[in-house]
């Protein structure tokens, strides 16, 4: 690290379950990585400043514009082709091409339960085999008394927002499903009962 650098300057904003993903040495710079549904990019600036070869989606054309200027700025050997517009649930990359997907605070604005599984068959579907899907998304484990529901696993939360929102149930059954391995157990962090966040940490199986 550059002694010109601070924290910040090298991580940027960083989650910091996927922070310690790098601390344990689960993500390494040969790694191709996918954020799916990067927003601004505030997970990718130190796979940037790394040498990662660093992909993102976003429907949110500005963005994609964010991310494509801090590319620029960051990892100027990267092609803008990397970083497109489009949902997550319709991306165009190839089949397993990526060692690591990330989706963070992505799959809790689903729709539905639908859309939702949308979402994670298409990020399946581009990581490899022996790949790491990484996800923190919002749940109901910890606040089920706090929650109102709205229709299709979505709930109205204390903290006034409206979310879809998964428990331990599907979680395990999904990744029962996946034929997928945890990496990490499911962990959860309840935010004074306004909120609940869930780290959905696996790995994609061999063929």
């Amino acid at each position: 690290m550059s002694s010109n650098l601070n924290l910040q300057d090298w991580f940027g904003s960083i989650d910091i379950y996927l922070f310690d993903q790098l601390l344990k040495g689960s993500i390494t710079p040969e790694m191709q990585v996918l954020d799916a549904g990067c927003g601004g990019g505030r997970n990718l600036v130190y796979f940037l400043r790394s040498g990662y070869n660093v992909h993102a989606v976003d429907q949110a054309g500005g963005a994609v514009a964010q991310v494509r200027a801090l590319a620029s700025t960051l990892a100027p050997h990267l092609p803008s082709s990397n970083f497109r517009v489009e949902p997550v649930e319709r991306m165009s990359f190839a089949d397993v091409s990526f060692d690591v997907v990330l989706s963070s605070a992505v799959l809790h604005f689903a729709r539905d339960e639908q859309h939702w599984q949308s979402m994670v068959r298409e990020m399946w579907r581009v990581l490899k085999p022996g790949g790491i899907f990484f996800a923190r998304l919002a749940s109901s484990i910890g606040i089920e008394e706090q929650i109102a529901v709205i229709e299709n696993r979505r709930y109205h939360l204390p903290d006034g927002s409206d979310r879809f929102l998964v428990d331990e149930q599907m979680l395990l059954g999904t990744t029962r499903f996946l034929d997928a391995e945890w990496l990490e157990p499911l962990k959860t962090v309840v935010v004074q009962n306004m909120r609940s966040m869930s780290n959905w940490c696996v790995r994609k199986g061999h063929l």
